[in-house]
């Protein structure tokens, strides 16, 4: 009899320590935030292309414009970083943007960029990344880890690819911004 009622109190204990330990996961669960990272990838603006052996060109006067309405489009999002490549039509495209939100551009190169080291150096953060024609959709695709969007038109500059990351699992969109 005794080894019944022992058994009995054995399972109860076990029950009532289980249920404790189910509700202090939840509980613990129900605090921790999750880490939410956005990206919003952009192709620089409208360049000048009256001349053609120009690898740097600036921005045409359509191509200004639109960098101000890009720094609308971003006034009240906390931006905390502007990544742009090293080229004028990039930089002139960050810079309201930059200049509004008192930030420096910060130049990078696509093609030895490490994704898992641009994520963990900007997790938990709100960040734009000005790039080409080619270089946003591809990194854009390496932030997904999906090969999803292919190069955009050469004329294509008010594509917005939006990148959320919340607790390491990836969402985007692409939206046009005419």
């Amino acid at each position: 009899m005794k080894t019944i009622q022992f058994f009995i109190l054995s399972i109860i204990l076990l029950a009532v320590t289980s249920c404790k330990e189910d509700e202090k996961i939840i509980i613990e669960q129900q605090n921790t935030n999750p880490v939410i990272s956005t990206f919003y990838f952009i192709r620089h603006a409208e360049k000048d292309r009256n001349d053609p052996e120009n690898k740097d060109p600036e921005l045409n006067q359509e191509g200004l414009g639109r960098a101000i309405r890009w720094e609308r489009v971003f006034s009240e999002i906390p931006l905390t970083t502007v990544y742009s490549t090293d080229y004028e039509r990039t930089k002139m495209t960050a810079a309201p943007t930059a200049v509004s939100k008192d930030l420096v551009v910060k130049t990078y190169d696509p093609a030895s960029l490490d994704i898992q080291e641009f994520k963990n150096s900007n997790l938990g953060t709100d960040v734009l990344v000005v790039g080409h024609s080619n270089t946003i959709p591809e990194f854009v695709n390496k932030m997904i880890d999906e090969d999803k969007y292919k190069d955009l038109d050469d004329y294509d500059n008010s594509s917005l690819f939006i990148v959320r990351i919340i607790d390491g699992k990836a969402t985007d969109m692409r939206l046009k911004m005419d």
